[in-house]
């Protein structure tokens, strides 16, 4: 690749999807023609995905999706990465783009007040302000926003059920709320999920952290420490260039330099926070897995099951 260098596009549209099948084929035509990898989710609430190519491979894409009325271009997001960031391509059909588990939140229909990047700082510094991370335990870990709260979630899924307990401790549902991930998705689904139990004061982060972080000044930033991403790259700094994370691909969680000089970090199969749930069943599996991995690196050529089933 020229200059070796990938964008990295994160987007995501809430529409009404019909003929899921057709869809994947095109996509997976398209894609694999621009020599695009990375995920793509649909579903018949809309699309969700992150691809990394070309500069030329990303801007044909960006195009694609907006013939077929599928760009949201305030939730189209590009970052760079010197190394390809997905190791294949995969186009998948979903219940939900990003999975809650209700059928309650329709942020086609309902959804919280957006706030920009550039408003954020003051609004989540005023004293009535709740400030809620609604990402994952092992996301907020290594990176969130000055006197945010989490859920203790560690599954998106599991919000719903931390919302029934914030409703049963009466908390004032005048309270005003304000929610950020990192893209924007599971804020907005879960601001059209709190609109719809009765909280009137949502809001939320357009765009996300990676919008912020993109628009805000470092020595301005309210945000603290790194951003998790759902890639090779695993987390990203004030620049959106790569961290100091590295990824557990036995458990897909981010750790530290110090983690892989644990004696329970084996590279591909284990790391400290996993080492002792896997059984010896699944770490012979790992390890064939990183092998197979480590000779398609060898080869130049995809892992082993890289190819479309």
């Amino acid at each position: 690749m020229k200059n070796n260098l990938f964008q990295v596009a994160a987007f995501y549209k809430f529409s009404t999807l019909s003929n899921l099948e057709h869809l994947q084929e095109s996509f997976y035509n398209f894609l694999g023609n621009q020599k695009i990898k990375g995920t793509v989710l649909l579903a018949n609430e809309g699309i969700n995905g992150t691809v990394a190519g070309s500069p030329d491979a990303i801007k044909a894409f960006k195009i694609y999706l907006d013939k077929l009325n599928l760009l949201s271009l305030r939730d189209f997001k590009i970052s760079v990465s010197t190394k390809a960031p997905f190791p294949r391509l995969k186009v998948k059909i979903k219940k939900e783009i990003v999975s809650m588990g209700t059928n309650l939140a329709n942020p086609q229909e309902l959804v919280g007040e957006y706030v920009q990047p550039e408003d954020w700082n003051q609004f989540i510094s005023q004293d009535d302000v709740l400030v809620i991370d609604t990402r994952n335990t092992y996301e907020c870990a290594i990176g969130t926003f000055k006197n945010s709260i989490q859920p203790e979630t560690t599954n998106f899924r599991e919000f719903p059920a931390w919302v029934d307990q914030l409703e049963s401790s009466d908390i004032n549902k005048d309270q005003k709320i304000a929610m950020f991930c990192t893209g924007g998705i599971r804020c907005e689904k879960a601001s059209s999920f709190m609109k719809a139990k009765g909280f009137k004061n949502i809001h939320h982060l357009q765009g996300g952290i990676l919008n912020y972080i993109e628009k805000i000044d470092e020595s301005e930033s309210l945000w603290e420490g790194e951003c998790f991403v759902f890639d090779d790259r695993v987390a990203l700094n004030h620049q959106l260039q790569v961290g100091s994370f590295d990824m557990c691909h036995g458990c897909r969680m981010p750790i530290t330099e110090s983690d892989q000089l644990s004696t329970k970090y084996q590279s591909g199969i284990s790391c400290p926070n996993c080492f002792d749930h896997k059984t010896p069943e699944q770490k012979k599996r790992y390890a064939d897995r990183q092998k197979q991995i480590d000779l398609a690196k060898q080869r130049n050529d995809k892992p082993h099951g890289s190819k479309r089933r």
